[in-house]
């Protein structure tokens, strides 16, 4: 079996951790075919290596068999549909596209079941996130009844924004703190629980820094069956905090500083409540720390898995077509709040978009 060519398009910060382990041979069955960006100097990098400058080049090459997408977020849908349509698989950086409408362009390109499409959602390699979806989906935990989940450890610095003229503008990334640090908390939440029914956001636009975009969020979230969850993210506090609670019939978990902790009702919450006759009693409770170590592969192991999907048909761990949801869920946080009202699901991708240009427009 040949090795993979797996050529990286965009080796900014990322493309270049992925291009790197590539050539180092960190992926069983794959190999660095080549690279591209926009800007030469970041090719000189990868001597020996074919490299290209326009996308457009490297498709029509012949020199891959597959491509990592890690290039600036608004170009992942035109860059995608394109190599889709040039016939090589596809595994591209997170967010898939930047709003839902540009997401149902580009799953809409994957027309051919043999080309394998994947997402760069490394967080879901995590053993702790696996088995909180696990205790969610097989019914250990019960109905879930709350969930919150406050994710601040995300703090930047005002030089970090100053970086880049197209990092934190509604024209570059499209968002701010939702589109650029939190798809991977957005996936893995719709991962875990399901996607609610409805959604109220309030963002704070420039809260802790001199930016157009949401670096403060409060998302309130509701559930046919009458979950509730608050989702809480922010790039301005330090120290910051990566708490998950959740809160079902059967106890509460808690997952925090690398411990995943049950808290185990010896008899189901609203049952208890129903019987006892007791005015302020709580059902009996036992608690235990899961065993859970490490983080997984990440990255490596997604990349592995796309070439293991591609050479030997192994299910993939975050398909493409999964990316809208994240996506989905940023969007529809941020037009919530700009409306200043409640969203109930599925997002109008178009009215979304118009909006989203308005503001990359506007002076």
């Amino acid at each position: 079996m040949s090795a993979l060519r797996i050529g990286v398009m965009g080796v900014g910060t990322m493309g270049t951790a992925h291009a790197r382990s590539l050539a180092e041979g960190k992926v069983t069955g794959a190999t660095l075919g080549a690279v591209f960006d926009t800007d030469p100097r970041r090719l000189t990098a990868f001597a020996g290596v074919p490299a290209f400058t326009t996308s457009d080049e490297l498709l029509r090459s012949g020199t891959v068999d597959a491509v990592l997408i890690a290039t600036p977020h608004y170009s992942h849908t035109a860059l995608g549909i394109a190599a889709l349509r040039a016939g090589v698989h596809v595994l591209v950086e997170k967010p898939i596209s930047v709003h839902k409408a540009d997401c149902e362009r580009l799953l809409a390109a994957h027309t051919n079941p043999r080309q394998v499409f994947a997402a760069m959602f490394n967080q879901r390699t995590d053993p702790f996130y696996r088995k909180i979806r696990e205790l969610a989906q097989t019914g250990e935990l019960g109905e879930i009844r709350r969930i919150q989940w406050t994710v601040t450890n995300w703090f930047r610095t005002g030089a970090y924004y100053a970086s880049g003229g197209w990092r934190a503008t509604w024209a570059g990334e499209g968002g701010g703190v939702l589109l650029n640090q939190c798809p991977h908390n957005l996936d893995l939440y719709q991962w875990m629980f399901g996607m609610p029914q409805r959604i109220r956001g309030f963002c704070q636009l420039g809260r802790y820094h001199a930016i157009e975009v949401e670096d403060d969020v409060t998302a309130y979230f509701e559930y046919a069956n009458g979950t509730t969850a608050t989702f809480i993210t922010s790039t301005g506090e330090a120290p910051g905090t990566n708490r998950l609670e959740v809160v079902a019939e059967r106890g509460k978990l808690v997952y925090e500083n690398d411990r995943l902790i049950f808290t185990r009702n010896a008899v189901p919450m609203s049952e208890f409540s129903r019987t006892t006759k007791e005015m302020f009693a709580a059902p009996a409770t036992t608690t235990e720390e899961l065993p859970v170590q490490g983080h997984g592969g990440q990255h490596n192991e997604i990349l592995q898995n796309f070439t293991d999907a591609i050479h030997s048909g192994v299910p993939l761990i975050a398909p493409a077509a999964e990316g809208i949801h994240s996506v989905e869920l940023a969007n529809a946080i941020l037009y919530s709040s700009h409306l200043g009202q409640t969203l109930t699901l599925p997002l109008d991708a178009d009215a979304y978009e118009q909006h989203l240009n308005q503001l990359a427009h506007s002076p």
